[in-house]
């Protein structure tokens, strides 16, 4: 009796082990970073905060990645029309 005791207690502490490691890398695959919660709090337009209210953490920054994601996408492109733009006006002239 003593014998299977010590044979599985380790076992079981092993198989314990190996759940939370499952558990830890999801929950560690669901948070937020710090720097983004920063970023947030510093740049946040006021239906990205009601959104924090309504929806948590994860909708309202879901809402400001995207908003940012069209920053970038659109500063971009209206930096290369604005370039052939100002371009041909100041050739044109």
């Amino acid at each position: 009796m003593t014998a299977w005791i010590a044979i599985l207690i380790p076992l079981l502490i092993m198989v314990f082990a190996l759940g939370m490691e499952r558990l830890e890398t999801r929950l560690r695959a669901g948070t937020v970073r710090e720097d983004e919660v920063e970023d947030f709090l510093e740049r946040a337009r006021p239906d990205e905060v009601k959104a924090l209210f309504r929806q948590g953490i994860g909708g309202a920054l879901t809402l400001f990645r995207l908003r940012n994601l069209g920053k970038r996408g659109g500063a971009s492109r209206r930096g290369a029309r604005t370039g052939e733009t100002s371009g041909r006006s100041t050739t044109g002239v």
